[in-house]
């Protein structure tokens, strides 16, 4: 046979394995031993940004690591992670009614025992008769689950409007998962946008470039509280059309209560944003898991479901709330919904068929939702043990709330609008040259430098204002209001300490 060859070709023939050769062991060399590299990542990852997450994370992971060591020479003693909503990290306790329901949810022999109050007792049985917890539910949730959710979303609303249907809910491992698959159907190329909020929750930029599409920000007034302007919107569509002719805007995200800037909003603005979405047939994402956590007594919460029905409005609204933020705070068990209105019934199968890929959300975390959603009522055996507990928290949280903006607007070079709702300060810092130089040396964005700075020198963890989006030329940071009331104080002496130094460094540099 290679008689019949001709020579040059066998010699390229073997030229062409040496070389194939050589770059298989460049590969293994590297790690590399298949063909996913880094360079074959697709753009829709990579170019994916998600702050509360980030290099300033793993950094104090590096350095609670180095806490360990007897010798550690920090001028810390532990790691204060104010960075993300996560309240039991800092010490804030579950509600003990929904944390024994999920005791006899796990075992279900202890429900023979007679351990806990009789409301207890009878939701456990409830529950545990409707579905076996080890085992897969619909895709959409333990059908009896997902009555509790409609029951509550119904009672919220008002019974002057019609019920929820149990068939338009989603229960989902938090809120995130919900968004991520709303906006799955809505974006699929750059052309696709979607409106969003400046500054915003980085799930909703990640999650829209990462299928594809353009995040379109639309700017919050900080002078007024962050207030959603209609004019701003109304800018940013003009923007988005004006630079993508072709393009084509899905639908607006608004977060109500804000994250990061704990805005609430008023009746008027709601209306205004549900006529915008009517006008320009845009889909509405309310995103609303700070419901439970409103501050400013002047400003009571609604939900955007009700605001369309109460406008008999054709808008198209996907809501999301979660059992992590509240006064419950139950990040860890992973629960929440998604509640479609309004949506051909041809789209909610393609919803349902999406959600059915992952089979179900984790069935705790259903049961957990529906419990969190209906809490023990008055004439219960539980609900003054639960009402103490609910009520001590949010009280807490509000004395937090205020004492966090208080303080901050005490420090020079900063400024920061009250939160009325959330759990979030998202002030403002006008940083000096000397620092902006001194952020431009190292690579850093000015926001950064200054939350790295914080970190190193105090052990707080706090989230940069660039990882949120923010307007050009302004510098803030996220912090949380949930360290507990004992040691909040403190944490704030250590940050105002560091502040003060700080911009004294800087502002010398400028001289």
């Amino acid at each position: 046979l290679l008689v019949l060859v001709p020579c040059w070709l066998y010699a390229l023939a073997m030229l062409m394995n040496k070389v194939l050769s050589i770059v298989s062991l460049l590969c293994c060399l590297q790690g590399c031993v298949g063909g996913l590299t880094f360079d074959s990542l697709p753009s829709t990852v990579k170019d994916v940004q998600y702050a509360v997450r980030g290099e300033i994370v793993q950094l104090a992971q590096d350095l609670k690591q180095l806490l360990q060591q007897p010798d550690h020479g920090l001028p810390f003693d532990e790691i204060t992670p104010c960075n993300i909503g996560n309240p039991q990290a800092l010490g804030q306790p579950p509600i003990s009614f929904h944390r024994q329901v999920l005791s006899l949810l796990t075992n279900p022999e202890l429900q023979k025992k007679d351990l806990y109050a009789s409301d207890v007792q009878e939701r456990a049985q409830v529950f545990t008769n409707a579905t076996s917890f080890g085992a897969y539910s619909h895709s959409k949730g333990v059908p009896l689950l997902r009555q509790y959710v409609a029951d509550f979303i119904s009672r919220r609303d008002g019974t002057h409007l019609p019920s929820a249907d149990p068939e338009s809910i989603y229960l989902t491992d938090g809120a995130s998962p919900g968004v991520k698959l709303s906006l799955e159907m809505l974006v699929s190329r750059k052309d696709d946008g979607v409106l969003i909020p400046v500054p915003q929750y980085p799930l909703y930029s990640a999650a829209i470039t990462n299928n594809g599409g353009s995040a379109v920000g639309y700017y919050l007034d900080e002078a007024s509280g962050w207030s959603v302007s209609i004019e701003q919107i109304k800018q940013a569509m003009a923007r988005f059309h004006h630079e993508q002719p072709a393009g084509s805007l899905k639908g607006i995200a608004v977060i109500n209560p804000g994250n990061p800037t704990g805005n609430v909003m008023t009746r008027a603005q709601m209306e205004e944003v549900v006529q915008l979405c009517a006008d320009h047939r845009l889909v509405l994402l309310a995103d609303e898991v700070y419901q439970e956590n409103i501050w400013a007594e002047s400003k009571p919460w609604e939900s955007f479901r009700k605001v369309v029905l109460e406008m008999q409005a054709p808008v198209q609204v996907i809501s999301f709330h979660s059992i992590s933020k509240g006064y419950y705070g139950e990040c860890g068990l992973r629960g929440g919904y998604m509640q479609l209105h309004n949506i051909d019934q041809r789209v909610q199968d393609q919803f349902y068929k999406m959600a059915s890929i992952t089979l179900c959300s984790n069935t705790l975390g259903q049961a957990m939702t529906a419990s969190i959603m209906n809490p023990p009522r008055l004439g219960d055996a539980s609900f003054a043990r639960f009402e103490e507990e609910k009520t001590t928290i949010l009280k807490s949280l509000r004395r937090k709330s205020l004492l966090m903006s208080k303080r901050l607007n005490t420090l020079p070079g900063m400024s920061c609008q009250p939160s009325d709702g959330a759990m979030y300060a998202f002030p403002r810092v006008d940083l000096p040259r000397g620092a902006l130089a001194a952020a431009a040396k190292v690579g850093k964005q000015p926001d950064e430098f200054y939350c790295i700075s914080l970190l190193n020198a105090t052990g707080i963890i706090v989230v940069p204002g660039s990882g949120f989006h923010q307007r050009p030329g302004t510098w803030h940071f996220r912090i949380t209001i949930l360290p507990s009331e004992a040691k909040l104080p403190g944490v704030l002496d250590r940050f105002e300490a560091f502040h003060r130094r700080f911009m004294s460094k800087y502002s010398a540099s400028e001289l």
